[in-house]
C-alpha cells in the first residue's frame, strides 16, 4: 500500500476552526437573500480611529431606507445611516480608519468593510464575524445604493429573473404531462443533468427539507420547489458575490462588464466586445441570455470552471522558451531505473516503465543492461534476477514512444554490464531499430558548448563510457557505470579508492558522442581539463555535500557542463530525493523514481509541465550568463533579480473526496489548504488556512496570504488539500505549478490524486495577484509623506575592477542608475497613494484605480465633475466646477502618477542616450569584460 509522505500535521500556523456565523443553512443566491439577512440583523464590530472597537447589533429597516445599530449613546434617530447618504461600500481594510487603527493587524482583511457616506466621504468601518457575512452586507448595501431610486424592486422576488425563467423552461420541457408537477426521481435526475457534481442523496435531502418546511405529505415536486432546490444547491455564494461586484450590483454580466473583468482582474489583453459576446454565447445556459448578451450566475460559474479560466498559463502549454541555447542551459526531465515499476530492491523489470516515462515527457532514461541467454542482452533488477525484459523489446518501445510527447533529444543513460560479445549485439540492435535517429557526430574541439535542443530535435543520444580516440584500439578497460555497486564499495570499510574496471568494445564506444561519462574529481580540475561533451554523474549524497560546501562553484560548473544526479543507494524503497535542492545549483539531469508518487514527484511533474511539457526547461539567466554570480544559499534578494510579492487568496473548495484509507468518520471531512512555496531556500515557506468543519462539497476558506519570491524563475507553488484529523491529517489532493505559469485573477485549480491523476470536478477556487515588492504587502500605518521621508533608498552600486579605462567608462552609468531608482520609487509611492485614496487593496491594478476614480468624479445628477484634456501628449483632469476635498485629493494623486509617468518617459530617452554613449566607448572585439552585454 502506498503511503503518502505528506500525511502529517502542517506546520506554520496554529489550527483554527471555522464556525459559520450565518443563522441558517440557507445559501445566499440572490439580492433578496442578502436583504432578508440584513433585516434579521447580526452583530458587527464598529471600528473607530482612536483604536477603539465596539460590538453593535446592526439591522436594515423594513422599508429599506436606513441602517440602524444598538446599543448606542446616541438616540435612536441618530444611531442610523440613511441609505440615500451612502456614496460607496468598500470591502477590506481600505480606509484611513483601518490603516491608522492600532488593532488593524488583528482584523481579518476579508471580514472588514467600510460604508462611505456624506459629501465628505466619512466612513463607518465595520468587521463581520466571517467573510461570508461581510460579503452579504457589502452585496446587499451595494444593491440598495445602486437602486436607490426604486428601492422596492427586489420585492418582485426571483419569479421574473432570467434564471427563474430558464429553470421554468427546463422544468416544463421535462414535465411531459404538463401538470406542473413531477416525480421526485425525475426532479433529482434533472438537477443531476444540470449539475453532475451533485450527489443524489444531497438533492433528495434538499427536497425533503423544502417539503417539510411547507408541511407537505406528497413527494411530488412543483415547479417552484424545483427552482428553489436548484438555486440553493447550485449557487456558490462566493461566485454570486463576485458576479454582483463586477456587474455593478446587477445579477448578470453584460458584454461590457465581462470585458472590464477580463482586462482589469484576469489580466487578459486585446479583449473585444465581440470576444465577450462569444463567451456569453458559449457559456450562458438560457436562450434569452444568449440572445440578449448577458451571463447569469449559472453561465458565469460554468465559465469560471472552464479551461479558459485555468490557473495554468495557456502560453506555457506549448513550447514557449528559446530552444537554441546549449543543452547545458536547460533542466532535463530525467528518470532513474526506468525499467522498474516497483521498488529498486526487489521490484521486477517491466517495459511499461519506459512507456510511462516517455509519455510523461521524460528526456533522459536509464537502461541497465546485462548478459542474457541465447546471446540476447537483457534488462533486469540485479536484486531480482527472476524477471527481466529483452534489450531489443525495450529499444523497440523506446523507438515507438521516443518523440510522442516531445520532439526534443532523448538521452539514453546506458549502464553496461555485458560481455564484449553481447555489447556488439546491443550496437547492432540499436543501429537497426533507431537508424539515423542515433546522434553519433563527433564533437568539434573548436566549439565550447554543447549543441542546442533545437539542433538535436528527434535525435537519440547515448550516454556512456568511451575509449580513447585511437582507431587501432578495438577494445579496452573503462570504469564500471554501476552506480549502486560503486556507492556500496565506497561505503564499505575496505574501500581503497579504486573503481571496478570493465571491458568496452569499440563499436559501443563509437555510439557515444556528446555525453561521454567521466568521473568528477573537483571543480578546479574540471574547469581546466574537462571537455564540454563530457558529463559527470553525482550520487545524491555527494551532490548534497557539494551543494552545501560549494554552491557558487556548482552553478558556474553547470553553465558549461551537464550534471546528472541520481538517488542514494540507501533508498531501497525507491523514495525520491528533493529535485529542487539540485535545480537550485543548476544541475540539469536530476533522475527521479517515476514509479514512486509523493511530494517530491509532484514537484518534478509540476516543474516540467511548463514549456509545453517538452522535457526541457530553460534555466534562469543568472545561472547561464558567464558574467553572472549566483549562490543557492543566498539569504534574501538575488542580485540583478527583482523580487515579487505573490498574493494568494484561497476562496473555496469544490467536491473534495473522502481520503482513501481515512479513519472511520463516515463521509464527513474537515478540510483545510496548505500553500507551499518551493525554490531557493530564501523563498521556501508554507502557510495554511483554517479548518472548515464537516464540509466537502463547497468549503469556504476566504483567506489571503502573501509571499515574497526572490527568484521567480525557479519558484513553484504547491496547493495541498488535507483532511484535519486527530491522528494524522489525510491527503485529499494537490496541484503543483511553476511560478512563471501562474495566471492572475480568479482561477480554479484542478487537484491531482496521490498518484498524480487529475480528479474530476475536484478544484480549489483562488485569486492570484503578483506585484512588485513595493506595490504589495500590508497597508502602512503612517502617512505617505512620512514613509517617503523616513525611507532610505538603496542605490545600485558599481564596483571598480581595477582597470582605470573600464572603471572610467562605467562611471557614466552611475547617474542614470540613480535616476532610474528614484523614478521607480517615486512611481511606486505615487501608485500606493492613489490605491489608498481609491480605497483599493495593494494588489489592485492601475486600470482598477482609473475605473474607481471615474466613478467618483460623477455628480449626483450623473454628470462629470471634471474634463479630460490632452497636454504634451499626456492626459490631464481639470475640474469643471468646485469639487469636494476628497475629490481634490484624488486628482492630486492622479497628477502625481501622471507626472511620474511623464518623467519616466523623458528619462528613458536620457537613459538610452547614456547607454549608447557607453556602447560607443567600447571597441568591438577588444573588450575583455564584455561590458556592452552587461549594459
Amino acid at each position: 500500500i502506498l503511503q503518502d509522505p505528506s500525511n502529517q500535521k502542517c506546520g506554520g500556523r496554529k489550527k483554527t476552526v471555522s464556525f459559520s456565523s450565518m443563522p441558517s443553512e440557507k445559501k445566499i443566491s440572490s439580492a433578496n437573500d442578502c436583504i432578508s439577512f440584513m433585516q434579521a440583523g447580526c452583530e458587527l464590530k464598529k471600528v473607530r480611529p482612536n483604536s477603539r472597537i465596539y460590538n453593535r447589533f446592526f439591522t436594515l429597516d423594513t422599508d429599506l431606507q436606513a441602517l440602524r445599530w444598538e446599543p448606542s449613546k446616541k438616540d435612536l434617530e441618530k444611531a442610523k445611516l440613511d441609505i440615500s447618504a451612502i456614496k460607496e461600500i468598500r470591502l477590506g481594510k481600505n480606509t484611513e480608519t483601518f490603516r491608522n487603527n492600532g488593532l488593524a493587524d488583528q482584523i481579518c482583511e476579508d471580514c472588514a468593510f467600510s460604508i462611505l457616506h456624506g459629501e465628505n466621504y466619512e466612513s463607518l468601518d465595520l468587521v463581520a464575524n466571517s467573510a461570508d457575512v461581510a460579503n452579504i452586507w457589502v452585496s446587499g448595501l451595494r444593491y440598495l445604493v445602486s437602486r436607490s431610486k426604486q428601492p422596492l424592486d427586489f420585492m418582485e422576488g426571483n419569479q421574473n429573473t432570467p434564471r427563474f425563467m430558464w429553470l421554468k423552461t427546463v422544468f416544463e420541457a421535462a414535465d411531459v404531462d404538463g401538470n406542473g408537477i413531477m416525480l421526485e426521481d425525475t426532479s433529482v435526475e434533472l438537477i443531476k443533468q444540470l449539475n453532475p457534481t451533485l450527489k443524489e442523496a444531497k438533492i433528495r435531502l434538499k427536497f425533503k427539507e423544502i417539503q417539510k418546511s411547507k408541511e407537505k405529505l406528497t413527494t411530488r415536486v412543483t415547479e417552484e420547489e424545483f427552482c428553489e432546490a436548484f438555486c440553493e444547491l447550485c449557487t456558490r455564494p462566493e461566485v454570486y458575490f463576485l458576479l454582483v461586484q463586477i456587474s455593478k450590483n446587477k445579477e448578470y454580466l453584460d458584454a461590457n462588464d465581462l470585458m472590464l473583468f477580463l482586462e482589469a482582474e484576469q489580466g487578459v489583453t486585446h479583449i473585444t466586445e465581440d470576444m465577450c459576446l462569444d463567451i456569453i454565447r458559449r457559456y450562458e445556459l438560457s436562450e434569452e441570455g444568449r440572445q440578449k448578451g448577458f451571463l447569469a450566475i449559472d453561465g458565469f460559474t460554468q465559465y469560471l470552471l472552464s479551461s479558459e479560466c485555468d490557473i495554468f498559463d495557456p502560453e506555457q502549454k506549448k513550447v514557449a522558451q528559446d530552444m537554441t541555447q546549449p543543452l547545458s542551459h536547460y533542466y532535463i526531465n530525467a528518470s532513474h531505473n526506468t525499467y522498474l515499476i516497483e521498488d529498486q530492491f526487489r521490484g521486477p523489470a517491466d517495459i511499461n516503465g519506459y512507456v510511462r516515462a516517455l509519455k510523461m515527457g521524460c528526456r533522459s532514461i536509464e537502461l541497465d543492461v546485462s548478459d542474457g541467454s541465447d546471446n540476447e542482452p537483457i534488462l533486469c533488477n540485479r536484486n531480482n534476477m527472476t524477471t527481466h525484459v529483452s534489450f531489443r523489446s525495450v529499444i523497440e518501445v523506446i523507438n515507438k514512444f521516443a518523440f510522442v510527447a516531445s520532439e526534443y533529444p532523448l538521452i539514453l543513460c546506458l549502464g553496461n554490464h555485458c560481455s564484449l560479445l553481447q555489447q556488439k549485439v546491443m550496437v547492432q540492435q540499436m543501429k537497426k531499430v533507431f537508424g539515423n535517429k542515433l546522434y553519433t557526430e563527433a564533437p568539434l574541439p573548436s566549439e565550447s558548448y554543447l549543441p542546442s535542443p533545437e539542433k538535436l530535435k528527434r535525435m537519440i543520444i547515448v550516454k556512456g563510457k568511451k575509449l580513447p580516440s585511437d582507431p587501432d584500439v578495438l577494445e579496452g578497460e573503462v570504469t564500471d557505470e554501476d552506480e549502486e555497486a560503486e556507492m556500496s564499495r565506497r561505503m564499505s570499510v575496505d574501500y581503497n579508492g579504486e573503481q571496478k574496471q570493465i571491458r568496452l568494445c569499440r563499436e559501443l564506444s563509437d555510439l557515444v558522442s556528446i555525453c561521454k561519462s567521466v568521473q568528477y574529481r573537483d571543480f578546479e580540475l574540471s574547469m581546466k581539463s574537462q571537455n564540454y561533451w563530457e558529463i559527470c554523474s553525482f550520487s545524491e549524497t555527494e551532490a548534497s555535500r557539494i551543494a552545501n560546501e560549494y554552491p557558487e562553484d556548482f552553478v558556474n560548473y553547470n553553465k558549461k557542463f551537464l550534471s546528472r544526479i541520481y538517488p542514494s543507494a540507501m533508498r531501497i524503497d525507491s523514495s525520491n530525493l528533493n529535485p529542487q535542492d539540485f535545480w537550485n545549483c543548476g544541475c540539469q539531469i536530476v533522475a527521479m523514481n517515476f514509479q514512486t508518487p509523493g511530494p517530491m514527484m509532484d514537484l518534478h511533474t509540476g516543474w516540467f509541465l511548463q514549456n509545453g511539457g517538452c522535457g526541457y526547461v530553460l534555466r534562469p539567466s543568472i545561472m547561464r550568463d558567464e558574467v553572472s554570480y549566483f549562490s543557492a544559499n543566498t539569504k534574501g534578494i538575488v542580485p540583478g533579480v527583482s523580487p515579487l510579492a505573490l498574493h494568494i487568496k484561497i476562496i473555496s473548495g469544490q467536491n473534495f473526496p473522502k481520503p482513501k484509507g481515512a479513519c472511520a468518520k463516515g463521509d464527513v471531512i474537515d478540510p483545510y489548504v496548505c500553500i507551499e512555496i518551493h525554490g531557493i531556500p530564501a523563498d521556501c515557506s508554507e502557510q495554511r488556512t483554517k479548518t472548515v468543519q464537516q464540509n466537502s462539497d463547497n468549503p469556504i476558506f476566504d483567506e489571503t496570504f502573501e509571499f515574497q519570491v526572490n527568484l521567480p524563475e525557479l519558484a513553484m507553488i504547491r496547493f495541498v488539500a488535507l483532511d484535519d484529523d486527530y491522528i494524522g491529517d489525510e491527503f485529499i489532493g494537490q496541484y503543483t505549478i511553476p511560478f512563471e505559469c501562474l495566471q492572475p485573477g480568479y482561477r480554479h485549480v484542478p487537484l491531482r490524486s496521490f498518484v498524480g491523476d487529475i480528479m474530476e470536478h475536484v478544484t480549489l477556487f483562488v485569486h492570484i495577484a503578483i506585484t512588485n515588492r513595493s506595490g504589495g504587502g500590508k497597508a502602512q500605518k503612517r502617512s505617505l509623506s512620512v514613509r517617503m521621508g523616513k525611507k532610505v533608498r538603496e542605490y545600485t552600486m558599481l564596483r571598480n575592477i581595477g582597470l582605470k579605462t573600464i572603471d572610467d567608462i562605467f562611471k557614466i552609468a552611475v547617474h542614470p542608475l540613480r535616476e532610474a531608482i528614484d523614478m521607480r520609487e517615486n512611481m511606486q509611492n505615487a501608485i500606493v497613494s492613489i490605491k489608498e485614496l481609491c480605497g483599493l487593496p495593494p494588489i489592485a491594478s492601475l486600470k482598477q484605480c482609473l475605473l474607481t476614480l471615474s466613478s467618483r468624479l460623477i455628480t449626483s445628477d450623473n454628470t462629470p465633475s471634471v474634463s479630460l484634456v490632452m497636454k504634451d501628449n499626456f492626459p490631464y483632469l481639470e475640474p469643471l466646477s468646485a469639487i469636494p476635498d476628497v475629490q481634490k485629493k484624488m486628482l492630486a494623486a492622479y497628477d502625481l502618477v501622471r507626472n511620474c509617468d511623464s518623467i519616466f518617459f523623458i528619462c528613458s530617452h536620457s537613459a538610452a542616450k547614456s547607454r549608447n554613449q557607453l556602447k560607443g566607448s567600447c571597441t568591438p572585439g577588444k573588450c575583455k569584460t564584455n561590458h556592452i552585454k552587461a549594459c
